[in-house]
């Protein structure tokens, strides 16, 4: 059965696709270096539409109002731009309602596209461009150290790595952020309170990386300036040990933040990435692999949610569980010695 992979890598080789939603323009170049922050591609595009019923408002048919519509297809128009105008003395006439462009054109009626907004697309980690997607984004590769995440609020940043964790299950309260912390990425632990996330935003930080996040925090954190990450999951949970010790090991390092918002069907995840120095180019991540016996595992599910552990066996055919289900499982050593049954599908390799 063949694993969703979680990556917690100390050195390797990171080859990451950015593109646009759209068709743009893209700016960087093959061979290029690039910091995490810097815009690669841009696009405009409008995320309304206004359907302007010329037939119906002027009370003609389609086909009269066909003669009166003053646009054609891409005209960019400014708000208040007469559309069309009726016959008569006192007739009536059609305006944009918005500066937009127009998309379509037929039936008496005229399609609008408004609200343009510009969008960057940043390379979300420091690397080299190694291939340019025409119109789209480019492709970046670059080494070093990588953490994954569950959750991200959509923004990314760089800066020095400052730990403020004792041990996997420290919770961030306020009183540990004061003013040397500004322009830092903070490693935090658990993030309970909306104190705590206001006095960060308050220095200001320059990104934040917590093991969970209460549920009512959430909206919270996606209106914030700066990238937030989380490790584990939404609630009260301990960082696994393998994010702790890599992360905790590169305090006082240059990282980039990348917390995008994960994506099942692109297999994007918020990620934090550690630049670091190779005199040869390491090993590239395996993005699949299968469940086997020796492989470093985290669970996915309660009792033993965010623990690391390693398949001893694979169990043949399925297995009754304690719930009555049965599916097919794994027997599995947790980092604390026990020995549990673990179905396949409450597992992800990491690695």
């Amino acid at each position: 059965m063949l694993a969703p992979v979680h990556h917690v890598v100390g050195l390797t080789t990171i080859v990451r696709e950015r593109l646009l939603p759209v068709s743009g323009n893209v700016i960087a170049r093959v061979q290029q270096k690039v910091t995490a922050g810097e815009i690669v591609a841009e696009t405009h595009w409008a995320r309304e539409h206004a359907l302007l019923d010329v037939s119906r408002t002027l009370g003609i048919s389609p086909i009269a109002a066909e003669k009166l519509i003053k646009c054609q297809v891409d005209d960019k128009i400014a708000a208040g731009t007469t559309i069309a105008v009726g016959r008569g003395m006192f007739a009536r006439s059609v305006r944009a309602p918005r500066e937009g462009r127009v998309v379509a054109v037929g039936g008496g009626q005229v399609l609008m596209e408004v609200g343009e907004a510009k969008m960057e697309l940043r390379a979300g980690i420091p690397g080299t461009v190694i291939q340019v997607v025409p119109n789209r984004g480019v492709v970046i590769q670059t080494s070093g150290g990588l953490v994954q995440g569950v959750w991200g609020n959509g923004r990314i940043d760089a800066g020095l790595l400052v730990n403020l964790m004792e041990a996997p299950d420290t919770v961030l309260v306020p009183g540990r952020v004061d003013v040397s912390l500004r322009g830092s990425i903070i490693l935090g632990g658990m993030l309970n309170t909306v104190e705590a996330l206001q006095a960060l935003a308050d220095l200001p930080a320059r990104g934040l990386i917590v093991s969970s996040i209460q549920p009512a925090l959430l909206q919270k954190a996606r209106e914030m300036r700066f990238p937030i990450l989380v490790t584990d999951g939404i609630g009260s949970l301990s960082m696994n040990s393998a994010a702790y010790k890599l992360l905790s090991t590169n305090a006082k390092r240059e990282i980039s933040l990348n917390a995008e918002a994960y994506d099942r069907y692109t297999g994007a995840r918020p990620e934090i990435f550690i630049p670091l120095p190779v005199s040869a180019e390491p090993p590239m991540l395996n993005e699949i692999e299968a469940f086997a016996p020796g492989l470093q595992v985290k669970m996915r599910r309660p009792p033993a949610m965010g623990m690391i552990g390693s398949i001893v066996s694979i169990k043949p055919g399925l297995t009754t569980l304690p719930s009555g289900l049965r599916a097919q499982a794994a027997e599995v050593k947790l980092e604390n010695d026990e020995t549990v049954i673990v179905p396949l599908v409450n597992m992800e390799v990491v690695g």
